[in-house]
């Protein structure tokens, strides 16, 4: 007697995928994929309950045994009630491959997914889809040091030679790990492969997954004889000299980054190297910007009278004119002295201070004294 899901709590795996009772198996895996693409936790819009609904209805209808159990009784006895991961998953997941997204999001419970202790979901479902996290491209170290700049170096730029103990790529090989004119050999360990299947143990029971063979770094071959430099490694470590280039400019605290200046690993990319640029301070200007700022003490004489000032720019001597009747507070300026930006220059801004005498002499209190009876 067949079961009647209109008076049970059971849920209706059919109508869960969309497909009627008398649907193929092609029919439903269609189904599953579909569902799986559209509320897979991890897409745009994807619903985790729904997604865990699919795969449950498509654990149970894709297997012949346990689904005749289900039209039969409203469940399945093989794995309790059919409670979504008792099927066969080396075909769910097949199949869900074929279609293209990613399971990663299985690792995180907090976004639907599912956890297990002991057992790196994310990484069982990448390896099986994507070819293990071994396939992707291997990147070396990154590396990251302190330079000090002069203040004028910061300014205008300067060239830097540099000494680094790292690893790096052998030139002796250029890399390849083999004698210079040696042959190619097939790799011993993958046999010529590129990869090394394993079985990994899960809570789904026993997965297969490839990884990228080591020793060949997925080529599947292998020199005949190896480098004695670097003895078949392509790689080692070694003093090396890297020339930077420090832009005009550049504040301190900031970071130069130069692609592939890290360190180098075998069958991938170099890293990066990251500069971190302290700048010494100047004892007469601060930067702000593409300007250079400076204070100047001006005596009262010539503030009142006007002068002309010789200024010790990064540049040389410049001359500065102080105008008749200049006052604290006032800004002068020496143009083209500044931070080089593109092809023009900052300017030096000069903040006037104009600083009064302590004592008088009997003259000087004399022409004070006529100032104040001319009212000035």
């Amino acid at each position: 007697m067949r079961h009647d899901f209109a008076k049970s709590n059971m849920k209706n795996y059919y109508d869960i995928l969309g497909v009627g009772k008398k649907a193929s198996k092609d029919e439903i895996k269609k189904a599953f994929r579909s569902l799986a693409h559209k509320y897979h936790p991890d897409k745009k819009g994807g619903d985790a309950e729904k997604f865990k609904e699919a795969n449950e209805a498509y654990s149970v209808l894709s297997d012949d045994q346990k689904r005749a159990q289900y039209d039969t009784y409203g469940q399945t006895f093989a794995g309790g009630n059919g409670g979504g991961f008792s099927g066969n998953w080396e075909d769910i997941m097949r199949q869900a491959g074929q279609g293209g997204f990613d399971f990663s999001g299985f690792a995180n419970g907090a976004q639907g997914g599912f956890s297990a202790e002991g057992f790196d979901l994310g990484d069982i479902f990448g390896e099986f889809f994507s070819g293990g996290r071994n396939s992707r491209v291997k990147r070396g170290r990154d590396i990251s040091i302190d330079i000090e700049l002069e203040f004028s170096e910061a300014i205008f730029g300067v060239d830097r030679a540099i000494l680094l103990n790292k690893i790096s790529v052998c030139q002796t090989c250029d890399g390849t790990g083999g004698k210079k004119g040696t042959e190619q050999v097939t790799c011993q360990t993958c046999n010529g492969k590129g990869k090394i299947r394993e079985m990994k143990r899960s809570i789904f029971g026993s997965i297969e997954v490839a990884r990228t063979c080591e020793t060949c770094v997925g080529s599947g071959k292998v020199p005949k004889e190896k480098c004695q430099i670097c003895d078949g490694l392509g790689i080692l470590k070694k003093e090396e000299e890297i020339k930077i280039k420090t832009p005009a400019g550049i504040d301190n605290g900031e970071m130069i980054r130069y692609s592939g200046g890290g360190e180098a690993v075998k069958g991938g990319t170099p890293g990066d190297l990251y500069i971190k640029i302290h700048v010494k301070g100047h004892k007469l200007f601060r930067k702000e910007g593409n300007d250079l700022i400076m204070n100047l003490d001006v005596k009262l004489s010539d503030a009142l009278l006007g002068a002309k000032i010789d200024i010790q720019t990064l540049d040389g001597l410049s001359t500065l004119n102080i105008p008749e009747g200049a006052n604290t507070g006032d800004i002068l300026q020496i143009k083209g002295k500044g931070v080089p930006s593109g092809n023009r220059r900052g300017d030096i801004l000069i903040n006037l201070k104009v600083t009064l005498p302590k004592k008088l002499s009997k003259s000087a209190r004399e022409a004070v004294q006529k100032l104040k009876e001319e009212g000035l």
